[in-house]
């Protein structure tokens, strides 16, 4: 009979390695772009990111920070998470099937708390969160779930796994703020997942033979062929919403010139009304 640790999976988002509360959490802090997509070294679970932070210098898809998460015996959990401008998802690989407990970590750690009554505090982080393709939070946000910035925020969740895999996927569907506290400023943010099966498991996390690892290489290219036309259709919306921006603020310009040439034109005629009235 396999431990239950040869069947669940633990990744620190955005950090290193670590042990919390028994846990051990492997690292997930590779450098991500702006379509991504990564399989651990164990093979167990992977991680992908597609979008880019609109007018942002610093494409940075992941946070760290020094405070002390409030509401947890663990605040170095929530001191590294992984962001993302549009889409994060996250799979476990080579699962048995069955039902699991999903459990999610998070803490708001991108601005300060409304406390300080300062402009940065005014900012809003708003997702989706979907487990195995039904979504289980609706426009969740972390800092009003928590009761305010820096507190830990854990949400569990039943999935169900039927063909071997899981997915959590985490979705900005463009609410909240967006250029507080800095521009491009926004998307999805987690700190830690743990995923433990409800049963005794009668297999590993990691099935030997050529058989499943062909099974592994039909699902990742299964899961990169839609991540890479999700990518493409994210990147040409982004160059449409500019080119809308760009194409009204020439509108506002060649208004502001119109009004300006009637105006001189007003002052012109009046001037020369003037003149054949004293003439």
């Amino acid at each position: 009979m396999l431990a239950l640790t040869d069947a669940n999976f633990s990744i620190k988002c955005g950090g290193s390695r670590m042990i919390s509360d028994g846990i051990e959490f492997e690292a997930e802090n590779t450098t991500l772009g702006p379509a991504t997509f990564n399989v651990t070294s164990t093979q167990k679970w992977a991680v992908s990111n597609v979008g880019m932070f609109a007018d942002r210098e610093n494409q940075e898809y992941k946070q760290t920070v020094l405070s002390q998460v409030r509401s947890t015996n663990n605040p170095e959990l929530y001191q590294t998470s992984r962001l993302s401008p549009g889409s994060l998802r996250y799979y476990g690989l080579g699962l048995e099937n069955g039902l699991y407990t999903v459990n999610l970590f998070f803490a708001e750690t991108g601005f300060p708390d409304r406390s300080t009554q300062t402009w940065k505090s005014l900012a809003r982080r708003v997702f989706d969160v979907y487990i195995q393709g039904t979504r289980q939070l609706t426009d969740f946000d972390i800092s009003k779930a928590g009761g305010g910035v820096e507190r830990a925020v854990t949400r569990n969740f039943t999935a169900n796994v039927t063909e071997n895999h899981l997915e959590i996927h985490l979705f900005w569907a463009g609410k909240g703020t967006c250029c507080t506290p800095e521009q491009g400023y926004y998307g999805p943010s987690i700190s830690a997942i743990n995923v433990v099966p409800n049963f005794k498991p009668t297999v590993s996390g990691m099935p030997p033979g050529t058989r499943k690892e062909k099974n592994r290489t039909d699902l990742i290219v299964g899961i990169i062929i839609p991540l890479a036309v999700l990518a493409l259709i994210l990147t040409l919306a982004i160059i449409y919403v500019k080119t809308r921006k760009e194409d009204d603020d020439e509108e506002v310009i060649l208004r502001k010139r119109t009004f300006l040439f009637s105006s001189k034109r007003e002052v012109v005629d009046t001037k020369h009304l003037v003149i054949l009235h004293t003439l």
